[in-house]
């Protein structure tokens, strides 16, 4: 395994999209996914080379790029290609930190360098299909058994065709320690007043209520999305990610007036901590909630075996908690790959039940996309993760894949000067306000 150095990228020039959304559209094995389609130019290149629909006809070499920086995504990768029946394919994985491989994306699709790359469903895969940066992969699609109507959908581009191949899905929710709710005697709250005194309880016990980590200023995206759907419902989320609403709307600021109270139970110092180190915390005891992908499970071994979590409960009873945050992982192939065959059949691998199990035999915080996967082995966090997103009313993608990349961007900066600074807010809101029409209005 090989690890690149990449010189200094960044989020491509977009095409406007519009979301046309199939908000209920579910996922075999139950998952509701909300579905997108993009408004834009031509899409992703045509394949090389016609997929066979067989394993084992490619040879050569072939490789991937990976965000899976951390060790247990790491391992799980090497697994799943350690698990790839055709030995006649030398695959290498180039391995980049997580954020320097989001922030540099662009760059790394443009240089060539590697056949088959990580990446995320929906907007962001259709995004680069758009600009013609990706391989249709709708030839693999066509031998794909076991992913469900809404994953297809995910993979789908302006054309119809597809261009990503889901492997994984994860919820984000509030994590806490076991051991430490058992020795507090804390119980999981259900709507935000219980969630208050839960806050208050740990407060008084020297704990620090939220952990707030912010470092590549995506964490916290998390929190806007899920109060803005708390506050102000699932399509209003969806409809601002995609311009329709102004940040200076009262609804939205709305949104930030309760963010702002709650800021007080969070860490100080967010913008400089990782996530990992926002996962250490949560492991001592020094923290005793922490809202974040299921993945935090991943950051230890001990974490693992400790946590659990509960969905963020309801602010308003007439919107309720049904609505969610649960990204697509998976991987998608480059507009002009050196071994397209190769590529095919590591994609149509990568899709089936056998290599998804062998990659959560290394990294059991996510679930299966694969309806065939061995759920009998699911730990009790990806049984929840499941049953959670399987009830889900709206699942939303993450606010930096939902929307605009050069807008989720300026959403990160306004974010992150906000935490900072909570009396800036209306200020902050007419500048994002700003930057949205002017970012929209490039690509009309």
């Amino acid at each position: 395994m090989t690890t690149r150095k990449t010189e200094i990228g960044g989020y491509p020039s977009p095409a406007e999209w519009a979301r046309d959304l199939n908000r209920r559209t579910v996922l075999k094995g139950g998952v509701a996914l909300a579905g997108l389609s993009a408004i834009g130019v031509s899409c992703g290149s045509d394949a090389a080379t016609e997929f066979t629909g067989s394993i084992g006809d490619a040879g050569g070499a072939l490789t991937i790029g990976s965000n899976a920086s951390d060790p247990a995504p790491q391992a799980g990768l090497a697994a799943v290609v350690a698990s790839f029946p055709n030995e006649d394919v030398e695959v290498t994985i180039n391995t980049l930190d997580h954020n320097t491989y989001q922030e540099n994306i662009n760059a790394i699709l443009q240089a060539g360098e590697d056949d088959v790359l990580a990446w995320f469903a929906g907007f962001r895969n259709k995004f680069f299909a758009d600009q013609g940066l990706l391989g249709d992969i709708s030839d693999v699609w066509d031998q794909v058994d076991g992913l469900g109507a809404g994953f297809l959908a995910a993979s789908t581009a302006t054309d119809g065709k597809q261009y990503f191949m889901p492997t994984s899905y994860y919820t984000w929710a509030v994590n806490y320690s076991k051991s430490l709710f058992a020795e507090k005697g804390y119980s999981e709250p259900s709507n935000v007043d219980e969630l208050l005194g839960l806050a208050d309880d740990m407060a008084s016990d020297g704990i620090t209520p939220f952990v707030f980590a912010n470092d590549g200023q995506w964490p916290i995206m998390g929190t806007f999305d899920i109060l803005n759907m708390r506050i102000n419902g699932y399509d209003f989320h969806i409809d601002l990610m995609g311009g329709k609403h102004e940040w200076t709307d009262e609804r939205v600021r709305n949104v930030f007036t309760t963010w702002e109270s709650l800021l007080p139970y969070h860490q100080t110092g967010a913008n400089g901590r990782t996530w990992q180190e926002g996962a250490a915390a949560l492991e001592t005891g020094e923290c005793g909630m922490y809202l974040l992908g299921t993945f935090a499970a991943s950051a230890s071994e001990a974490l693992a075996a400790d946590m659990d979590f509960f969905n963020f409960p309801e602010i308003d009873p007439a919107i309720g908690a049904g609505a969610l945050d649960a990204p697509i992982d998976g991987f998608q192939m480059i507009a002009e790959p050196k071994n397209a065959a190769a590529a095919k059949e590591l994609l149509l691998h990568m899709s089936t039940a056998a290599a998804q199990d062998a990659y959560l035999s290394e990294d059991p915080s996510v679930v299966a996309s694969n309806s065939g996967a061995n759920t009998s082995v699911y730990n009790d966090l990806q049984k929840k993760s499941a049953a959670l997103a399987g009830s889900a009313t709206g699942i939303s993608q993450f606010l930096d894949r939902d929307t605009i990349p050069d807008f989720a961007g300026e959403c990160g900066n306004m974010f992150a000067e906000f935490i900072e600074d909570p009396s800036k807010v209306d200020g902050l809101l007419a500048d994002l306000e700003e930057k949205k029409v002017a970012i929209f209005a490039d690509y009309s």
